[in-house]
């Protein structure tokens, strides 16, 4: 967890060791070419198929390997705890690049985390399921240029260019929110797609996009005149 007393205690953006595979994603600096329709890299008798976890009656879960455009919504199932299945309806809005210097000039580094890039992921949640999943981590990753899964970084505070939290604490069957991820690429590296993928057996849900410029919200004017 971040604090603006030091990081010392925390690991850059912790990686997760896990190649994938099946897994292409346009470059980040470019736009997509198609109209920003979903494709899916499995066929009509996977999508005809069981779903891979039990959810409610009515909803479709989308097929593992779907390749998506930002903005672009997925249903996606998964077991954030041993018996329990939480059914998340999420939508991958914005991909937007930032500095350290920018962003993160107010908190103290190690050396190793100045040299990364941050990404903040936006994403729109619904649980369609029917389980609480309040406080709840969803396994949502970035690759980078390396094929390589960066979990989001959580902060203690908060910290308002991007909260980089869990679920909040109640997030029943219906809640909706929306959240922004932070992840740390090491060594400068690049954002090449998100990449929903609970475990290591699934075949991964992507996004890919192009990847903006934060720009920080501009202060509100006062109005100083008097009203008559």
């Amino acid at each position: 967890m971040l604090t603006r007393t030091g990081l010392a205690s925390v690991a850059l953006a912790a990686v997760v060791a896990v190649s994938l595979t099946g897994c292409s994603g346009s470059s980040s600096d470019e736009d997509p070419s198609s109209d920003g329709s979903a494709t899916s890299s499995q066929g009509s008798d996977t999508e005809d198929a069981a779903p891979y976890l039990p959810v409610p009656d009515g909803v479709e879960l989308t097929p593992q390997g779907s390749e998506l455009e930002v903005p672009g919504a997925a249903v996606v199932a998964y077991e954030p705890r041993q018996g329990t299945v939480g059914v998340l309806d999420l939508d991958v809005t914005k991909l937007e690049k930032t500095t350290i210097k920018e962003s993160f000039g107010a908190w103290v580094l190690k050396d190793a985390q100045k040299k990364s890039t941050p990404y903040f992921v936006t994403v729109k949640v619904e649980n369609v399921g029917d389980t609480d999943l309040g406080d709840q981590e969803v396994p949502l990753y970035v690759v980078n240029d390396q094929n390589v899964l960066l979990e989001s970084t959580p902060f203690a505070s908060n910290f308002t260019a991007c909260p980089s939290t869990a679920l909040p604490k109640e997030f029943g069957p219906g809640k909706k929110a929306t959240m922004c991820l932070v992840y740390l690429a090491p060594d400068k590296g690049s954002l090449e797609a998100v990449s929903f993928r609970p475990e290591e057996t699934f075949d991964p849900i992507t996004w890919t996009g192009k990847v903006t410029t934060y720009q920080k919200p501009k202060p509100e004017k006062k109005d100083d005149k008097k009203k008559s």
